[in-house]
């Protein structure tokens, strides 16, 4: 735990996905809210059909929307530095790739996982 997923719509330029997750991952890590590096789990879910608003025909919004999830327990300003500290690394990682014909904006939500989490290992690797 915890859980980190990223969409973003198609007309966001992303470079390299992995490179990207890998430095919401660090900011995670170097949180310090996470107990080993191997409990963070990070994904990009495509967006392949989307609207902004009602009549954005020519796509010129799009939108990096980051969902971080994890176990219940960490107080709100925890939380609230966490969104932020992702937001900033994203806009980082993503400002300088963009060619300027599209207004992005970048949300990162918050949220918690039930108590009715289960996890188990299938293999154990040493």
């Amino acid at each position: 735990m915890p859980h980190l997923i990223v969409q973003a719509t198609p007309n966001v330029y992303i470079p390299h996905e992995e490179s990207l997750l890998k430095t919401l991952n660090t900011v995670l890590w170097d949180s310090g809210e996470v107990q080993q590096k191997s409990d963070i789990k990070a994904r990009m879910l495509p967006i392949t059909t989307f609207l902004v608003g009602t009549d954005d025909d020519e796509q010129r919004f799009g939108y990096v929307y980051i969902e971080l999830k994890l176990m219940t327990g960490r107080s709100e300003a925890t939380k609230n530095a966490l969104a932020e500290q992702l937001l900033i690394a994203t806009e980082e990682k993503l400002a300088k790739a963009q060619s300027g014909r599209v207004q992005i904006q970048v949300c990162v939500e918050v949220t918690e996982i039930s108590q009715n989490y289960h996890k188990k290992f299938i293999t154990h690797i040493e």
